[in-house]
């Protein structure tokens, strides 16, 4: 039996195993297959694909990241083909290449200006504030719902003007569209079109009603930013709204919860934090992105005949990039198994490995997860987590589904 058979990387059984297992496999397959050939999952509607390369060492996903000459986006950066009829809504600028790419993230990036922006850090706190009170008087809550979603959820519509009374329409939808593998979330085709359906409807009703009345929101600048003499249309918003809100809710919200389990588990390393925050914020937070990795995999396509790492790769060939291994990968990080606060360099590939497509809310990211410990530091301070985490069955999002969690009311 080859050691592709031995780690199932394609089969959902392996996506359902405890993560202790399934980081075993990685380290196998980083120390005796480090670049290996794969076949596609069976996805059920759809025709599996010709299969991918599988990279598994933090060399070689840096690599991959960073030469999108040779390893493309604009084919499809999941495992499987996107069906054509969902290309148009869920596309974005993920699955793009330059020219288009270059083009399109610098009208985005007219939503992120200097001042934008510190209006969003600015918002950060006030938002943490009212996750917190909202539960302080309770005792005792789903960490994940009630903790760890709606801060990052809140900032993410507050940036593009959603109305409150739809916000819990874009939470269900990101839940569906970032569930695909896990049966409780998604059973068919038609439960994810119906999701991203949904999302789509709000984003275009919100840029056409940005189009027409404009308001002090990055909606209305990303509506009306120019480059070259062009401007995105509304379905590029929507399609943009829909990337947005999917992983500027479920990303953060699962380095926090898993922020969260890790501090449970390491107390000694929580005292430190807690003793002397400041110090250690900035490496904290660092090592909880690179402990969560919420985003477990990215695909490119080889636009020629190529190599890594002396692995022939043909044009035309898949190549995924597990950033979940490459963060555990003995060769970079002293350790990589331990869950260590001061942990300095730490060039973990969280939010990409470079290039192009690094992230481009990793620094707000930072900041509400930075934020967000200060908070439960100093207010509830003995919250404890009483139950293992449910983790989500993906092979896409590191997430945890539900995680119960106790303090003294405050």
């Amino acid at each position: 039996m080859s050691i592709v058979d031995e780690v199932p990387l394609s089969e959902a059984e392996f996506w359902a195993a405890p993560d202790e297992e399934r980081e075993a496999g990685f380290r196998r397959l980083r120390d005796e297959a480090p670049i290996a050939f794969y076949p596609e999952p069976d996805y059920g509607d759809f025709p599996a694909g010709p299969g991918y390369w599988s990279l598994t060492r933090f060399d070689d996903v840096m690599y991959a990241s960073r030469h999108p000459e040779l390893l493309c986006s604009g084919r499809g950066t999941n495992i499987g083909d996107i069906p054509d009829f969902l290309i148009d809504f869920i596309g974005s600028i993920i699955n793009m290449d330059d020219p288009r790419h270059k083009k399109l993230r610098g009208l985005i990036n007219h939503g992120f200006t200097p001042k934008a922006l510190a209006q969003l850090l600015d918002s950060v706190r006030d938002r943490t504030t009212d996750v917190i009170d909202t539960i302080a008087e309770k005792g005792e809550c789903d960490f994940v719902a009630e903790i760890a979603a709606p801060m990052p959820l809140a900032i993410v519509c507050d940036m593009v003007g959603v109305p409150p009374s739809q916000r819990q329409t874009v939470f269900e939808a990101s839940n569906l569209i970032l569930g695909v593998g896990d049966p409780e979330y998604v059973q068919s085709v038609e439960d994810l079109m119906a999701a991203v359906m949904s999302v789509h409807q709000v984003a275009m009703e919100l840029g056409e009603h940005r189009l027409a009345n404009p308001a002090d929101d990055i909606a209305t600048i990303l509506m009306n930013a120019e480059v070259d003499r062009e401007r995105l249309t509304v379905a590029e918003f929507a399609s943009f709204f829909i990337l947005l809100v999917v992983a500027g809710n479920e990303t953060t919200r699962t380095a926090i919860s898993h922020g969260m389990w890790a501090l449970h588990n390491h107390p000694d390393e929580r005292r430190l934090w807690a003793a002397d925050f400041e110090t250690h914020a900035v490496n904290a937070v660092e090592e909880i992105v690179r402990w969560a990795s919420p985003v477990i995999h990215f695909r490119r396509t080889a636009t020629q005949d190529t190599e890594i790492a002396g692995q022939p790769i043909a044009e035309g060939e898949k190549v995924v990039m597990w950033f979940n291994s490459a963060n555990r990968d003995e060769r970079q990080f002293a350790d990589p198994y331990r869950f260590d606060l001061t942990r300095s360099p730490n060039p973990h590939v969280g939010y990409g490995g470079g290039g192009p497509h690094f992230c481009l809310g990793a620094n707000l990211a930072r900041r509400e997860i930075r934020v967000m410990f200060e908070q439960l530091f100093q207010r509830l301070p003995d919250l404890e987590i009483t139950a293992e985490p449910e983790i989500l069955q993906s092979s896409f999002i590191h997430g945890i589904k539900r995680m119960p969690c106790a303090f003294t009311p405050a």
